[in-house]
């Protein structure tokens, strides 16, 4: 019996590095990732996979968003936790506490 794959391939290095760039930098991004998510990944280039209902940014839906300084940081921790299966779990780094 094949086993479903639970969450979205990995989202592209590219559409990380701007992602990343933008949060660390870019109060106007940071306000659209705030209000939705998945309008500014598609802003970056995101494209949502064609066999897929998902959208990673569902993923990516947080209530405090860390501080430029804190993304800067952490930017390692998040490339990685970014570049890998997205399983609806937001990288701690990216939220504020």
């Amino acid at each position: 019996m094949e086993m479903n794959k639970v969450g979205l391939p990995p989202i592209e290095s590219k559409v990380v590095d701007k992602l990343l760039d933008l949060l660390s930098t870019d109060d106007a991004f940071r306000t659209l990732f705030m209000s939705n998510a998945s309008a500014a990944l598609e802003q970056i280039g995101y494209v949502q996979p064609e066999d897929s209902d998902l959208h990673a940014g569902l993923c990516l839906v947080v209530s405090n968003l860390a501080s430029k300084e804190d993304i800067i940081r952490d930017r390692t921790k998040l490339e990685k936790s970014l570049n890998s299966v997205v399983n609806f779990f937001v990288p701690k780094e990216l939220q504020a506490y």
